[in-house]
């Protein structure tokens, strides 16, 4: 089961585009969101929101409910950055992150949600791209998610 959020009224601005103020448009993500609990997933909606940083907007967010659904929707593409939790059931996102990692050419850059902050190491070895722990900081989920967009932002621009 996957749901979609999109904006409800598209950006007229050119992504680089000078503003008014002379700044330029933030990096537009599209992000995957995967949790079986439906909680979760409405907590990292409203702790990134729709600007995580200055330079950071998130286009759009579609959120997946089970683990075939995350594969399926990762190998059409289109997603700038994953939030995996890994504590969804019966597939944890620590595994199903390293299953991308291993199979997924180019797969975009992940943050794994993890049961507590001693977890950081199963969060390596799912290679995971960056990591926070429940209970979920806002401020921690939304940094999480600006780094990677940027991240992606960068990595896609010299293609």
């Amino acid at each position: 089961m996957t749901v979609s959020h999109a904006p409800s009224a598209p950006s007229a601005a050119i992504e680089g585009a000078p503003t008014a103020a002379g700044s330029a448009v933030p990096h537009r993500v599209q992000v995957l969101l995967y949790s079986d609990d439906v909680a979760t997933r409405d907590a990292v909606r409203v702790a990134v929101g729709r600007r995580p940083a200055r330079d950071v907007e998130v286009a759009s967010w579609r959120e997946c409910a089970t683990a075939p659904a995350v594969i399926e929707a990762v190998e059409q593409g289109g997603f700038d950055l994953l939030v995996l939790d890994g504590e969804a059931a019966p597939t944890g996102g620590l595994g199903l992150c390293r299953q991308l990692k291993n199979e997924i050419y180019n797969c975009p850059p992940i943050l794994v949600l993890t049961g507590r902050p001693q977890d950081g190491w199963l969060a390596a070895w799912s290679q995971a791209d960056l990591a926070v722990p429940h209970p979920l900081d806002p401020i921690a989920v939304a940094q999480a998610v600006a780094e990677l967009a940027r991240a992606a932002g960068t990595s896609t621009s010299g293609s």
